[in-house]
């Protein structure tokens, strides 16, 4: 573990999407938020599983995604599944719109942190689905690892 990596809190994490997506590529992305949004993410209001990322007028933006309102919050209130805008550069957006457009990938949310300085950064994957065989396999995989692991902590 590096030292950057001690530094991030992880505010929400897309477990699932290393097993239903083959990640080829990830890369980190800012977030546009409003103010009450910030504050909910501090306090661990938030979901990402069920989002994913889009390319519309060569801006990429975050649907789907789930931020909590908070209760003490009635004048500024943010609507809680609205879509963000997510920060890019004009030639990584190129490259993303590139890969989705002709190699049919996907942009899935792997998870969102604050960095050292307190900015919320999103990791965002580029990915192909995997389908019910490729599924089998990759447990297969994690249950032989498991096993392993027993039989050589046994033998120790």
């Amino acid at each position: 573990m590096t030292k950057t990596d001690c530094t991030r809190k992880t505010i929400a994490e897309n477990r699932r999407a290393r097993f239903d997506y083959e990640i080829k590529d990830d890369l980190e992305v800012g977030i546009i938020l409003e103010g009450s949004e910030v504050k909910s993410l501090r306090l661990g209001g938030s979901r990402i599983a069920d989002s994913y990322a889009t390319i519309e007028d060569g801006e990429l933006w975050l649907v789907n995604s789930y931020v909590a309102p908070l209760s003490n919050v009635t004048t500024f209130a943010h609507e809680p599944k609205r879509r963000r805008k997510l920060l890019a550069s004009r030639r990584e957006i190129a490259k993303l719109r590139m890969k989705t457009e002709r190699e049919g990938m996907t942009l899935v949310p792997l998870r969102l942190y604050a960095n050292d300085r307190g900015m919320m950064k999103l990791a965002l994957a580029v990915a192909r689905g995997k389908n019910k065989a490729d599924k089998r396999e990759t447990s297969a995989k994690r249950d032989w690892g498991r096993q392993k692991a027993r039989v050589l902590k046994e033998s120790a």
